[in-house]
């Protein structure tokens, strides 16, 4: 007998994860279909440098999953999940050592930007006090189904029509023009601009402004926290909660093809040539181009989609180091000492020129580090008295890294931080680095160390995301759906496409599935002819 359930999930990352879940609430019977030997793809916890030292393989703060309304959905507190928090949230080292903190305390955060510009503490209110009024309508805006109208609504009638304008404009700045227009001083303009180096877009770039105000608006708000434990303890968390439901995961399992008849996803056929039937819906925590060109096959598909494949982009490809150390990092600004992220040694032009030179294809010969003091950040990390480090920059995407090539990016890295806290190398008593190979191996999302489901950039965001057309989990595949960091909202652990995937399963499967699935169809017809 074909082996079935009302829903295949391919992938245990966290995204689908959560599209399980939810399919479990609803009362579906969800299988989750995993290739690696252990759940969470990006999101999992290893001792990488030493025993005893948990280092987490890719994501390590966590201040979407945080303020997201899908997570809050999820309530992981039921099911295992604590949250730790570094005493500060981030600092921002400049190339000559000054720095300036981002801090829960508002009044903190305030001195500490007004040490560079007087003015700018003020600033930093008004920009604070605008955040809180945008906050609920905008994230859910930010993290449901596009277009959101019911929320869109809400975050109008909250700003009005003139500050709606106003935020639209805001949302196209680049990080440069955006921290200019608020800010006198290199201080509340780094918080911003290194926060928009967490996503792939140069600071130069359009829209780049609205990912590091959303950052650094979080961390003034719910910090940059980590799971006690390791970030591993969200995916477990996830399952814990998908089990509790009757939810399956199965590890080591990967899946080679989407079956299609029809015009349909009617299940996946395992790497061991074994059929799964799914009776409602097949969903998939893959990138776009794996999803459509490898599982599903052009054959299946518009030819305008498959060219559309053609033009994806990926973000940039990661170089990731993690220590143990046997003592915390002796930095010359001692402020840093309690951040939990440290964006260290760029100011503004040098952010502009690490981005260049990604995007001429150079390995930056001053990389940006973002760097995280884990064991500042929670405790049980490691042995009392060390610290859990890890720091990572960003390369072109597509070079080849052999074995010589990735120490000497690692001891490149090494140098920026010893050069900030010297006496850094010598409390190094374990070490591993991970260069883009070694991230799609851990997760074969990863695409080359892409750890972002394909670049941020304003062309490939929103309904053109992750190629044009309606920026929603829907495929020209009836019931499949993309539940990956390729589908709008994108990257970070916020669970965005997967809640998605999982919204318009249900949606077509509801009393009104026929007329819903109609006007995808016409869209469709619309789009790719």
């Amino acid at each position: 007998m074909t082996e079935s359930a009302d829903a295949v999930v391919v992938g245990a990352g966290h995204n689908g994860l959560v599209a399980a879940n939810l399919l479990a609430d609803a009362g579906w019977q969800v299988l989750v279909l995993e290739a690696a030997d252990r759940p969470g793809g990006a999101v999992r916890t290893e001792e990488l440098a030493a025993p005893e030292f948990h280092s987490d393989l890719c994501s390590a703060f966590f201040p979407m999953t945080a303020a997201s309304p899908v997570f809050a959905g999820l309530d992981l507190g039921r099911y295992g999940l604590k949250w730790r928090h570094a005493p500060e949230v981030v600092a921002h080292v400049l190339p000559d050592d000054r720095s300036v903190v981002l801090s829960r305390d508002l009044d903190r955060t305030a001195r500490s930007v007004s040490e560079f510009a007087a003015e700018d503490g003020d600033a930093w209110r008004r920009m604070y006090d605008q955040w809180s009024r945008l906050r609920d309508p905008f994230l859910d805006a930010l993290f449901r189904p596009f277009p959101p109208v019911r929320a869109g609504m809400r975050l109008l009638r909250r700003v009005g029509t003139a500050e709606g304008l106003r935020l639209a404009r805001m949302v196209t700045l680049s990080a440069r023009t955006f921290t200019d227009e608020w800010f006198a001083g290199e201080g509340a303009r780094l918080l911003l601009a290194g926060n928009a180096m967490h996503a792939d877009v140069g600071v130069d770039n359009a829209g780049s402004g609205v990912f590091g105000w959303l950052l650094a608006m979080l961390g003034q708000d719910v910090g940059f926290p980590v799971p006690e434990g390791g970030a591993g303890q969200i995916t477990a968390a996830l399952v814990r909660r998908l089990t509790s439901r009757g939810g399956k995961v199965v590890c080591g399992r990967r899946v080679d093809k989407i079956l299609v008849a029809s015009g349909q996803a009617v299940g996946v056929r395992d790497a061991e040539g074994q059929p799964v039937r799914a009776r409602r819906a097949v969903l998939a925590d893959v990138p776009a181009p794996a999803l459509y060109l490898d599982l599903v096959g052009a054959e299946h598909l518009p030819a305008r989609l498959v060219d559309d494949l053609s033009r994806f982009h990926w973000d940039p490809a990661t170089v990731k180091v993690d220590w143990a150390l046997s003592g915390p990092v002796p930095w010359i600004a001692e402020q840093v000492r309690g951040a939990g992220t440290v964006h260290l040694s760029a100011d503004m032009d040098g952010l502009s020129a690490f981005t260049v030179d990604l995007a001429r294809g150079r390995t930056p010969r001053d990389p940006f580090l973002l760097l995280g003091q884990m064991t500042t950040a929670d405790p049980s990390r490691s042995p009392a008295g060390t610290e859990a480090v890890w720091a990572y920059t960003h390369v072109p995407h597509g070079q080849r890294w052999d074995n010589a090539k990735l120490a000497r990016a690692a001891d490149r890295i090494e140098r920026v931080v010893e050069r900030h806290a010297p006496g850094f190398s010598s409390l190094v008593v374990g070490r591993a680095v991970q260069g883009p190979g070694d991230l799609q191996g851990h997760n074969p999302s990863l695409v080359d160390g892409a750890i972002n489901g394909g670049t941020s950039a304003i062309h490939q965001e929103l309904f053109l995301r992750p190629v044009p057309g309606l920026a929603r989990a829907d495929t020209p595949v009836q019931r499949l759906f993309l539940a990956s960091a390729s589908a709008h909202p994108g990257g970070a652990v916020h669970g965005g496409p997967g809640s998605n995937a999982a919204r318009a399963a249900l949606a077509r499967n509801g009393w009104a599935g026929g007329g819903y699935q109609a006007t995808i169809n016409a869209a469709h017809r619309l789009i790719y002819g």
